[in-house]
């Protein structure tokens, strides 16, 4: 990850949870820095830039109205924010995922590679991949616990993605599901309330 902003110097890191920040397709990594402010103190985050430039922005994979991907470009992406956590984790006493749209694709993909490396997931207005590979690869001794927040009118995200989405979080993990009517394809204050919550009750303890 050649972009990333963090929310404490490097100096405040030591021995706190980090929470990997991961952004929607088309938009950057400043869209997970104004929700800094929003979430507990006593997580260190990080926000990563996608390294594919969509336009005058950024996205993880390619990625078409209908959600079509190429899953080769997926585990490409995938592959290295798992390298980069890595490289980071040594000094954090776990780490939790968050992402928006695209990037709860990337958050969950992850976490359905490596189900023991997260303690927690967020996913906010996205989708859970449908693919026939991941589905053979992936293995939870027990229910990961996973926040699934969206607006049930969100145009962006059509109905088969939320449909396979809904079956995927009931059938694999330990879900809390919320939705915000009005909030469109976003993130709101109310939902960053539940998050915070969600993520102090799993993670804090």
């Amino acid at each position: 990850m050649e972009t990333v902003v963090w929310s404490k110097p490097e100096n405040e890191r030591a021995g706190t949870p980090l929470l990997v920040m991961m952004h929607g397709y088309g938009t950057d990594e400043s869209r997970m820095v104004r929700l800094f402010d929003h979430l507990p103190s006593e997580f260190t985050c990080a926000a990563l830039r996608a390294p594919m430039v969509i336009g005058d922005h950024y996205g993880w994979f390619l990625l078409d109205y209908f959600l079509v991907n190429d899953f080769a470009d997926v585990i490409t992406a995938t592959n290295a924010v798992h390298t980069w956590i890595g490289s980071v984790k040594g000094q954090h006493s776990s780490v939790s995922l968050l992402g928006y749209s695209q990037g709860m694709a990337m958050a969950s993909t992850l976490l359905r590679l490596h189900p023991k490396n997260y303690e927690a997931t967020v996913g906010l207005s996205g989708f859970v991949l449908e693919n026939d590979l991941l589905a053979l690869s992936e293995s939870f001794e027990t229910p990961p616990p996973f926040f699934w927040g969206r607006d049930k009118a969100d145009m962006v995200i059509n109905d088969e993605a939320i449909a396979y989405t809904e079956e995927w979080l009931n059938a694999n993990t330990r879900l809390t599901a919320r939705t915000y009517p009005g909030m469109g394809h976003a993130m709101c204050k109310a939902e960053m309330v539940d998050v915070s919550a969600f993520l102090r009750h799993y993670v804090l303890g």
